[in-house]
């Protein structure tokens, strides 16, 4: 209660010493005096808090309470980094650091409190020990750990690298669970695309996850790679799920497939004097090779400007749900005592000039929301692509070609948050000792029944929304005064029919959750590759590349070419 106390006290603080002098006075003062004088009103008010207060106040964490706050009312990009936290930034960057090369997960449930090994990475030193998916970590290095969080457990596995660290694990469906395992530390690279190969045939697929410094060398090895297969007709490339990083690693790979010289986006900040224009500047590897870019809601940033650039350019057929929306360029900064400010600095416009930032973050509602910039496309501002298509303004990039993809039922997310998918795969792991390769592998109807028989009816929860409809509909019938024995009759015989049965519903979700089961078993054997691969099985967005690529005059007709 105290500490929630002093969080709300410090941003209290800082809210108030940022407002202009007056109540009275509404205008933005952004003055060199002002400044100062709010400055200086924080400084003594924060001295008599420190000198007066009841309690001690922890320094440090008081004012970076305040300066999260002030942030957190500009944008949510704009960061305070202060030197104790500056590994995970440094690694969304650079793609690497000093550790064992393993995610890791905390997990809260009665039964399997801790912090457990989700997935070592292909060749880490975690993988080449033998720490497995399903380990929970109870030691590091004589320390006993079972209380700590996850923050916490992996700050003392990552180190520089060429020193050893000691991890003990418990580990499920073992007979000899305690292990222990001594592991040199090495310099990890984030492989930013973890797979990439021919599928359905004809299709050159490249998945990227990230956009760090070795992105665009990575997917320029692969395109090369793909281009000297005779069997490859068109190039896929799966934004999906990529949230972005460095912006310049975007300009690169765009520029792989259109001329040099080629104008990316424009990056305006303040004034005019701030816009910067980015261009290729590399000759292209290929200019005429049928190109797909696959993005979802997850698509951000980075991915956006790949996306959005090679659909304006006509370059690139765009297929998937619409993407994120964050059309903002942010910056770094050195602060005092090794502090970071990542701080936006400038919005960027793709090259029909249109901003496909979804909010603004500059006006709040009167509820402290923001406002959305997406509109009804009838009322989008219209843009043109190189080819003359109609594309629109804000919200993200809209697909050419739209896959739906369906919601997540309340059964299949909570197998997802508790963690019975990969649970199961923990244990069916420990039990079969190799698996089919990824291409190959189903989930067969023996596994299938095996996750239905292991799964805990007791202690399975999940939301029964036919009930729980059923359940308010009675109570509103009885508010209104519907309620009666003819309409209670009716109400028995549908909560009959509507009864829950676990079976059934595993049994009607079978495809949805066939697909976990089949992600976390393959990633046991074949790590963040294989599941990329064995999911192309029953991609729909590849089905729609396909059938373009089938159809006469399919691509150019999409892109408006003549």
């Amino acid at each position: 209660m105290v500490k929630r106390y002093f969080r709300l006290l410090a941003a209290a603080v800082l809210t108030a010493c940022l407002v202009a002098p007056t109540f009275a006075d509404q205008k933005k003062d952004n003055s060199g005096a002002a400044i100062t004088r709010n400055l200086d009103i924080f400084n003594s008010l924060y001295k008599e808090l420190a000198t007066l207060y009841v309690d001690t106040i922890d320094a440090q964490q008081s004012i970076e309470t305040a300066i999260n706050a002030m942030l957190d009312d500009i944008d949510p990009y704009t960061e305070y980094i202060p030197a104790k936290e500056q590994d995970d930034f440094r690694v969304i960057s650079t793609g690497q650091y000093g550790g064992i090369g393993s995610y890791i997960m905390q997990r809260t449930d009665s039964l399997h409190r801790g912090v457990y090994i989700s997935g070592p990475y292909k060749d880490s030193p975690a993988a080449k020990a033998g720490l497995r998916a399903g380990d929970r970590i109870v030691s590091i290095d004589g320390m006993d750990v079972t209380g700590w969080n996850q923050d916490s457990v992996s700050s003392h596995l990552k180190g520089q690298a060429n020193t050893r660290v000691t991890v003990q694990v418990v580990r499920p469906y073992d007979a000899d669970s305690l292990k222990t395992f001594t592991i040199m530390r090495e310099n990890i690279k984030v492989d930013p695309v973890p797979f990439y190969g021919v599928t359905r045939g004809c299709l050159g697929y490249i998945y990227l996850t990230t956009f760090n410094e070795h992105s665009a060398q990575q997917v320029r090895d692969a395109v090369l790679a793909l281009k000297a297969n005779p069997a490859v007709k068109a190039l896929v490339l799966d934004l999906r799920g990529n949230g972005g990083g460095l912006m310049e690693s975007a300009v690169q790979i765009v520029g792989m497939f259109v001329p040099k010289g080629t104008q990316v986006l424009t990056t305006r900040g303040r004034d005019k004097a701030s816009e910067k224009i980015y261009k290729t500047t590399q000759d292209p590897i290929d200019t005429k090779i049928p190109l797909a870019v696959l993005i979802d809601g997850g698509s951000a940033s980075a991915s956006e400007i790949t996306a959005g650039a090679l659909q304006d350019l006509d370059r690139a057929v765009v297929v998937g749900s619409r993407s994120f929306g964050k059309g903002l360029v942010q910056s770094t900064r050195p602060l005092p005592f090794d502090g970071i400010l990542k701080v936006t600095i400038a919005k960027y416009y793709i090259p029909s000039g249109r901003l496909i930032q979804e909010v603004d973050y500059s006006h709040r509602k009167a509820d402290g929301t923001y406002e959305r910039t997406t509109v009804a496309d009838s009322l989008a501002r219209v843009f043109h692509t190189a080819n003359g298509r109609e594309v629109r303004e804000g919200g993200g990039i809209t697909p050419d070609i739209k896959v739906d993809f369906p919601e997540m039922n309340r059964l299949v997310y909570n197998i997802v948050r508790d963690h019975w998918a990969f649970d199961f795969a923990t244990k069916y792991a420990a039990e079969h000792p190799t698996l089919p390769a990824p291409a190959d592998f189903t989930v067969t109807d023996e596994i299938f029944n095996d996750f239905k028989q292991w799964l805990d009816p007791e202690r399975f929860q999940y939301d029964k929304v036919c009930e729980q409809g059923l359940a308010t509909l009675q109570k509103i019938a009885k508010t209104e005064g519907y309620m009666n024995d003819s309409t209670q009759a009716v109400f028995q015989q549908l909560e009959g029919l509507l009864k829950h049965d676990l079976n059934h519903d595993l049994d009607t979700h079978r495809s949805e959750i066939a697909r976990l089961l089949a992600q976390e078993i393959v990633t046991r054997y074949y790590y963040q590759a294989g599941d990329a691969e064995n999911s192309l099985r029953t991609d729909e967005c590849l089905d729609r590349v396909l059938q373009l690529l089938a159809e006469p005059n399919g691509w150019n007709r999409t892109l408006a070419r003549k």
